[in-house]
C-alpha cells in the first residue's frame, strides 16, 4: 500500500468512503452508501473565501508593494482604474478595477522566481493566442499585457464560481457538474494551430520525480512507465487540456461557462482535465463514475493515458496536502473553541490527506489491473 511520506493523525471520517466495486478501472457502479449515522463536517462560515475589501490601502509595507503592482498595470493599461483588491498572496496580487466603462481583472505576479515567471508568461502567451483562435468554451478579454514584468489585464466576466475551494467540501449541485463536465470535453476536443501551446508536463520525468521524492513505490515507477511505453507504441496523440480544471476556475453564468486560469493550457496525454476533476470531486461518486466511463469510452489506450494523468494528479495533490497538514500543525492553537460540529483547518486538511491516500490505493489497483491486460 502506498505510505504517506509524513505522520498523519486524523480523526475517523466523517464522510463516506468510495468503494471500487464491481466497476473497473474507478467505476464504482453506484454511489457508495453513506456510513450510518456520519455527519457531515461543515466548513465554518466565512472559512471559504476572504470577503472583498471594498478599498484598496496603499499604507505600510504591503501599500508599497500594491503600488508597485499598479504601476506595473497601469504601464501597460493607463486607463486602469483600481477599485478593489480581489486576492494577494505572496506569490501575486488580483486586482478589480475600470477600464472606461469596463470592468477589468488585472493580475501582477509578486514572486518573480524563474518557474513562477514561466507560469505567468505561458498565461499571458495562452491569452494572446485565444485573440485569433477563440476556444469552445468562453474566456476572458485580452486586454492588456507584459510577459517580461508578468502583468496580465483581462476583461471580469459576470457569473458565479462553481466551487470555493479546490476540493469543495461538499458535491456542487449536479447541474452545476454537468456543465463543468461539458465545458472540459470541448476544450478536450478542440485542435488548436499545435505551434500555438507547448507540451507542460514531461512525463517520465514527473514520473521519475515523484518516485525520487518517495511519493511513487518501485512498483508504481515500473507499471507506470510500462503504460506510457505501450501509449506510446500505440502512437497516442496529445489532446489539449486547460491544465488546471478546477471547479473554483469555472464561472457559470446565464450566457454559459467561462473558464479562468489557463497558465497550464497545452497538450497533455488524453484524460488530464477529467483526471483534475475526478480527484476534486470526492463526494460526487456519481460523478465520477461518469468520468471513468468517458475516459474508457475510446478504448484502452485511452483508459491507460487516464490512469497514468490520475496517478499523478493525486500524487501531487497529496504532496500539497502533507505540506498543508504541516503548516496546520506549526501553527497557533486558536484562542477561541470552535463551535459544535465545525473541523478546524488543520483536520479538514488531515480528512482531505486520507481521501486522497485512499482515492490513491483505488487508482493503483486499476493500474495494475491495466499494466495485467497489456
Amino acid at each position: 500500500m502506498y505510505a504517506a511520506t509524513s505522520s498523519v493523525s486524523a480523526p475517523v471520517r466523517p464522510h463516506r468512503t468510495l468503494q471500487a466495486g464491481s466497476g473497473s478501472y474507478l467505476d464504482p457502479g453506484r454511489p457508495a452508501a453513506p456510513v450510518p449515522g456520519a455527519l457531515r463536517a461543515r466548513r465554518m462560515p466565512g472559512a471559504a473565501a476572504q470577503p472583498l475589501s471594498g478599498r484598496i490601502d496603499l499604507s505600510g509595507p504591503q501599500g508599497a508593494q500594491l503600488r508597485t503592482a499598479l504601476a506595473s498595470v497601469q504601464r501597460i493599461c493607463p486607463e486602469f482604474a483600481p477599485v478593489q483588491v480581489l486576492r494577494r498572496s505572496g506569490r501575486s496580487v488580483l486586482l478589480v478595477g475600470t477600464t472606461g466603462r469596463a470592468t477589468a481583472v488585472a493580475k501582477v505576479l509578486l514572486d518573480h522566481s524563474p518557474e513562477w515567471r514561466e507560469r505567468y508568461r505561458h498565461e499571458i502567451a495562452s491569452y494572446r493566442a485565444f485573440v485569433r483562435h477563440r476556444p469552445p468554451v468562453r474566456v476572458p478579454r485580452l486586454i492588456a499585457a507584459d510577459p517580461e514584468n508578468c502583468t496580465l489585464v483581462v476583461e471580469r466576466m459576470a457569473g458565479r464560481v462553481a466551487a470555493l475551494q479546490r476540493h469543495p467540501v461538499e458535491a456542487p449541485p449536479r447541474a452545476d457538474l454537468r456543465i463543468a463536465l461539458g465545458a472540459v470535453c470541448r476544450v478536450n476536443q478542440w485542435r488548436p494551430p499545435t505551434e500555438l501551446f507547448d507540451d507542460p508536463l514531461n512525463y517520465p520525468q514527473r514520473i521519475a520525480r515523484y518516485h525520487e521524492l518517495g511519493l511513487l513505490t518501485d512498483r508504481d515507477l515500473g507499471d507506470l512507465q510500462k503504460l506510457l511505453h505501450g501509449l506510446k507504441l500505440a502512437g497516442v496523440q496529445r489532446q489539449f487540456n486547460h491544465g488546471d480544471a478546477l471547479l473554483s476556475n469555472l464561472l457559470l453564468s446565464p450566457a454559459g461557462p467561462v473558464l479562468l486560469d489557463w497558465e497550464h493550457a497545452g497538450w497533455y496525454l488524453p484524460g488530464y482535465d477529467l483526471a483534475t476533476l475526478w480527484t476534486v470531486l470526492g463526494d460526487a461518486p456519481a460523478a465520477r463514475s461518469q468520468i471513468s466511463r468517458l475516459a474508457q469510452a475510446a478504448g484502452p489506450a485511452a483508459r491507460d493515458a487516464f490512469l497514468v494523468n490520475l496517478m499523478l494528479v493525486l500524487t501531487r495533490e497529496i504532496r500539497m496536502s502533507e505540506t498543508a497538514v504541516q503548516r496546520s500543525m506549526a501553527a497557533a492553537v486558536p484562542a477561541q473553541p470552535l463551535p459544535a460540529g465545525t473541523l478546524s483547518s488543520g483536520e479538514e486538511q488531515r480528512l482531505l490527506l486520507r481521501r486522497l491516500h485512499d482515492d490513491c490505493g483505488m487508482a493503483r489497483r486499476a493500474v495494475r489491473a491495466a499494466v495485467g491486460t497489456r
